[in-house]
């Protein structure tokens, strides 16, 4: 959905609120957080080592519950709360003079001593159908920060989009890693 100008974060709120009921839109509930890509769907993978340091796992874990990677990544989330499964959130991305609003369901949380994150999945009028997941992995000498997708185009803006909705697509994924990156780089 659009709204013209910026929305703010009590509408936001209200917004996420109002879809509280709606089921997810997509079949394949945490496909993305057991690497299981659904056929019919465009898969996204991408990964970041996190910057040296003896704590990037659990100043990365305090990033995700904060929403640290959407928000560096200029985006809003609304509620702020850190990610529970079963919540619903709003989470608005400035386009010009609109702002997208995408609202979602967060459909899984991992939390294991070397693996953490969550994956939310598309609700009823996001331009999208499918799940995105944020996930921690500690590897022998690194923290990875991945971002894990699946998706299609369900509304007829996203499919007349075309290229230039899927270059949104992947420049939001890379803001992601960015943004948890700087994260972790400035605590």
């Amino acid at each position: 959905m659009f709204k013209l100008g910026r929305v703010s974060a009590a509408s936001l709120r209200m917004i996420a609120q109002e879809r509280e009921a709606a089921q997810v839109t997509y079949d394949f509930i945490g496909a993305t957080l057991i690497d299981r890509a659904p056929r019919g769907f465009r898969h996204d993978q991408y990964e970041v080592i996190l910057p040296s340091r003896a704590d990037a796992f659990e100043v990365g874990v305090d990033g995700l519950q904060q929403w640290a990677a959407h928000v560096r990544a200029g985006l809003r989330v609304e509620p702020r709360e850190p990610p529970d499964e079963g919540a619903t959130v709003a989470v608005a991305a400035p386009v010009g003079p609109v702002t997208a609003i995408a609202v979602c369901r967060v459909v899984r949380v991992v939390d294991e001593p070397d693996r953490f994150g969550f994956a939310y999945g598309t609700l009823p009028g996001h331009p999208e159908r499918g799940e995105e997941a944020f996930v921690l992995e500690r590897r022998e000498d690194a923290v990875v920060f991945r971002v894990i997708a699946y998706s299609r185009r369900a509304e007829l803006l996203a499919r007349a989009g075309g290229p230039v909705t899927r270059r949104i697509q992947r420049s939001t994924s890379l803001r992601y890693l960015n943004g948890l990156v700087s994260f972790v780089s400035d605590a």
